[in-house]
């Protein structure tokens, strides 16, 4: 996380001090550079961002509330680790709220809302263009709060934001190609909403889900092999077969140790 001597650390800075080592620390792990299963030590942490050790402890608890962080009284803090499992059972969940969602949003037509989503498109667009793939990561938790915005539901919105801090490890595409496709599909899904269409916007948020899940069920099984084939949002909405096409895609690419 050191940059060059010239280069300001985060105590140089005069916005609140919490909410930026918060940000800092939640990008090193959404990014890799802290991996899985890493401690985090506080002081350490402290000297290379430049800060005293109270704003790091703090930003430790606040990330392990939201589950990107480990705390055990043994071992202190560390970078979560996430199973083959919990992670197919999370983008499970998360395929099914993001679709119901997208669905609502079709449905109520939120104009401003609407709005905002293409502006946060348009700068993800240009920034993939441009290869400025280090502005995606906020750009994306963007584009999915407005729209679960756009959705209208207190409740499903709710429900969503603490999926999201949850998971948003599963959810942090690394590749450049992987992140083009992340904002194609980002693309159809509004389409389908300013289309009215509820049910290819469910759909489309649905298999959005789905393949950012599978990458990173491949990723985590160190399989080298396109992810699985994804059945069509029509195919999926009529089948009611979401869900199922994650986990039986996941269950054949288990390691060869889990098959024992």
């Amino acid at each position: 996380m050191r940059g060059p001597e010239t280069e300001p650390k985060l105590g140089d800075y005069l916005a609140p001090l919490h909410d930026r080592v918060i940000a800092e620390l939640r990008k090193a792990i959404l990014t890799r550079r802290f991996k899985p299963g890493e401690r985090l030590v506080e002081g350490r942490l402290a000297d290379e961002l430049g800060v005293s050790r109270n704003p790091v402890r703090e930003a430790i608890r606040a990330l392990a509330s939201e589950g990107l962080i480990e705390l055990t009284a043994r071992h202190g803090a560390s970078v979560v680790v996430i199973s083959d499992q919990e992670a197919r059972e999370t983008i499970e969940v998360r395929a099914l709220l993001e679709g119901q969602n997208a669905r609502l949003a079709a449905r109520r037509q939120d104009t401003e809302t609407i709005k905002r989503i293409k502006s946060v498109l348009k700068k993800g667009n240009l920034a993939v263009s441009s290869g400025r793939f280090d502005e995606l990561l906020g750009l994306n938790q963007e584009f999915h709060q407005e729209l679960a915005r756009a959705g209208q539901n207190g409740v499903l919105g709710d429900l969503l934001k603490r999926l999201r801090e949850r998971t948003e490890m599963l959810f942090s595409p690394m590749a450049p190609s992987r992140q083009a496709r992340s904002w194609q599909e980002h693309a159809g899904i509004l389409e389908a909403i300013v289309a009215g269409d509820e049910r290819a916007a469910a759909a489309l948020a649905a298999e959005h889900v789905l393949r950012a899940g599978t990458d990173f069920l491949v990723e985590l099984a160190g399989v080298e092999e396109d992810p699985p084939q994804i059945k069509s949002p029509a195919a999926m909405l009529k089948q009611n077969r979401a869900p199922e096409a994650l986990a039986q895609g996941s269950r054949r690419r288990q390691p060869a140790s889990a098959k024992r």
